[in-house]
């Protein structure tokens, strides 16, 4: 029965979770977003406390229920391995293999490391829920949405318009790449080996792991009535359950309950303590590990707390060099964060790219960086105007961010806040260059932060007010000067406050004919 909730629960959860970052036609409610913030590393990120609190008291009390049931990564693991055992032709059976507790440990105390110097790249990276989400944003959702543009062109054959045609290019090649090799090792570990990953490599099943250790509820073994068949090690998808010594590693055991049903005898139940089932672990062992775990966790925070000056100014030297590098076709210097993220600063430190924003974005706009924010920042999302321009009374990345990279904001406040200032370069507009009319981009400007004023023979020519702008490019998007266009967009490091009502002697910045 346990067995069966378990089962049931975590399909409910995997299947909402990944519908939500899937669902361009806005199918589940805007509140559904509420799931991406159950995840540990977002509400650690977001400094949820009740979140944090509420879900290691449900480890303290029942164990590693949140690797089974809640964490999207986990149950794809468990898909993945139940088709391995479908498609097997050899019965598939698991064996107790010692814990890898200095890899697990290891990779924890880099990832505290990282965490608290503010260098995300390594906790985004190794998040399982922020993993999963760059598997479905860059993997599995443009095959979803070629299966969509694939059923709307049969459906309107038969004058049937239920789908309709959508955009199914591949979002940036490096994060499809991350994305995709991300699925294939995590993948081929849980078909060949189960949870492999939650207990050698992911951070938050070491965390949740040691917590579990303690936990009420557990799976026990009364050794009065095992008779040492083995069978409950062979179901055990965790590979924690030495049957010939008749222990179970706690620290790693998922609360699957597959071994529960194994059990012909009754000798597993889980339950509370109880006098009548005997220790599972020898008592100098329950006396050692426990502060082994403290050294551990001491440890940790020692090196971190050390080290974390030595990374911050890694951390800056990267974001330097990324600053630099800025995008040659526009002359960018600033890469352009997401509306509500602050500043360059605030984002990177928070993000730890689960490209849930990047796949509700409405007007695409928003694409994983490569090295725009340099190394520190790859794959976390930046602004990019190619296929659309920002909607001016569109707050979808900020209501979904999880993590409090991207705060919520208001439309009112959206309207005044300025991510970006716009650049108008003369020698590239079509007005200067060709002698013709256009206005394209005073046409499309939400703010009227540029305007045409007169030129010459008659003609208007763009003028920027840097001040009312907050950088939605409409303007970039529309600009029809090619290669280079006459107007793009300046990224803020610090997000700014558009004041459109004032006024000043000087209007705006206008780049001269040598663009500088």
């Amino acid at each position: 029965m346990l067995t069966k909730i378990r089962i049931g629960l975590s399909v409910l959860f995997f299947g909402l979770i990944t519908f939500y970052f899937l669902d361009f036609a806005g199918v589940l409610p805007a509140k559904f977003h509420v799931l991406a913030h159950l995840q540990f590393v977002p509400a650690l990120m977001s400094l949820s406390l009740l979140i944090l609190i509420s879900l290691l008291v449900l480890t303290l009390i029942f164990g590693r229920i949140y690797c089974s049931v809640i964490c999207p990564m986990g149950i794809y693991q468990d898909i993945v391995n139940r088709i391995s055992k479908k498609v097997s032709k050899k019965k598939k059976r698991f064996r107790f293999s010692p814990a890898k507790n200095v890899l697990r440990w290891a990779v924890l105390t880099v990832t505290v490391i990282t965490f608290v110097s503010g260098f995300t790249a390594i906790v985004g990276l190794l998040d399982p829920y922020s993993a999963f989400g760059r598997m479905v944003t860059n993997v599995f959702k443009p095959v979803y949405m070629t299966g969509n543009n694939l059923l709307e062109s049969l459906f309107s054959r038969f004058n049937n318009y239920t789908f309709y045609q959508v955009d199914a290019s591949l979002i940036s090649i490096s994060s499809f790449v991350i994305g995709l090799v991300t699925c294939l090792v995590i993948g081929f570990l849980a078909w060949k080996h189960g949870r492999t990953w939650c207990n050698t490599v992911c951070p938050v099943g070491t965390l949740l792991g040691f917590v579990s250790r303690f936990s009420l509820f557990k799976i026990r073994i009364d050794e009065n009535k095992c008779t040492h068949c083995m069978i409950c090690g062979t179901r055990c998808k965790a590979s924690c359950i030495d049957s010939k010594n008749q222990q179970i590693d706690y620290s790693r055991c998922v609360d699957c309950f597959n071994c529960l049903d194994s059990c012909k005898d009754g000798a597993l139940v889980y339950s509370l303590p109880s006098a009548s089932l005997k220790k599972l672990t020898d008592k100098n062992k329950e006396e050692v590990e426990p502060h082994a775990s403290k050294r551990r966790f001491l440890t940790i925070g020692l090196t971190a707390t050390a080290t974390s000056g030595v990374m911050a100014q890694m951390r800056n030297r990267w974001r330097a060099n990324g600053d630099k590098q800025g995008n040659g076709l526009r002359e960018k210097e600033t890469p352009i964060t997401p509306p509500g993220s602050v500043s360059l600063t605030h984002f990177q430190t928070r993000c730890t790219s689960c490209h849930l924003c990047v796949s509700k974005c409405p007007s695409h706009v928003l694409k994983p960086a490569f090295m725009e924010y340099g190394l520190a920042g790859m794959m976390q999302p930046t602004v990019y105007f190619e296929k659309g321009f920002c909607n001016f009374d569109c707050t979808v990345c900020g209501d979904v961010c999880p993590n409090g990279a991207i705060q919520p904001l208001t439309i009112e406040q959206k309207h005044l806040t300025q991510m970006g200032k716009v650049v108008f370069v003369k020698r590239y507009c079509i007005v200067h260059t060709d002698g013709t009319s256009c206005g394209a981009c005073s046409e499309h400007c939400p703010t009227q932060a540029l305007s045409m004023v007169p030129y010459r023979d008659g003609l208007t020519i763009p003028h920027v007010d840097t001040d009312i702008c907050v950088g939605c490019g409409g303007c970039e998007y529309v600009c029809p000067a090619r290669p280079f266009r006459a107007v793009y967009i300046e990224g803020n490091a610090v997000q700014q406050e558009a004041h459109p009502f004032v006024e000043k002697e000087e209007e705006g910045v206008e780049v001269d004919d040598f663009g500088f």
